[in-house]
């Protein structure tokens, strides 16, 4: 029986595409943790700031994590006064989450810190190039889209 070599590591796309990814994770966890956030507590709060009123279910879907641990995040944004939600579910079993004001000014400096972080690992691409490849990257996603 033969066995499938990835080859050299160097050479592979998603294996850099990881450390990019490793990388950026650790660049935004120390620019939010002076205000106290964790890269998924942000990205909760990111999502809510552009669409209020999402369930734990959409928001874990869209920030990546399970939904456990998606619990455990609201709850914490909960108890900072960050967001808000229902004791009860206005329809079905969903408890739609939104922002209070408190929320919104704590996005928008979490939002400058993360933005500074991409933008200082990046910063060795032109522009133009940061455009290729997030269009080349989507191009990639949507082909795996279309292939599901």
């Amino acid at each position: 029986m033969s066995q499938e070599v990835v080859g050299d590591l160097d050479l592979s796309v998603s294996y850099v595409l990881k450390q990019v990814h490793a990388s950026m994770r650790a660049a935004m966890e120390e620019s939010l943790r002076p205000m106290e956030l964790t890269v998924p507590q942000y990205a909760c709060l990111e999502l809510l700031g552009r669409n209020s009123g999402l369930s734990s279910s959409e928001l874990a879907r869209r920030a990546f994590v399970s939904r456990q641990s998606m619990n455990l995040v609201l709850r914490r944004l909960q108890e900072r006064g960050l967001l808000a939600r229902p004791s009860q579910a206005p329809h079905g079993r969903a408890l739609p989450s939104e922002l209070t004001d408190d929320g919104r000014a704590v996005l928008r400096h979490a939002s400058a810190a993360a933005r500074a972080a991409e933008k200082e690992l990046f910063s060795p691409l032109s522009l133009e190039r940061q455009r290729r490849l997030r269009e080349d990257l989507a191009e990639c996603l949507a082909a795996a889209a279309n292939s599901e």
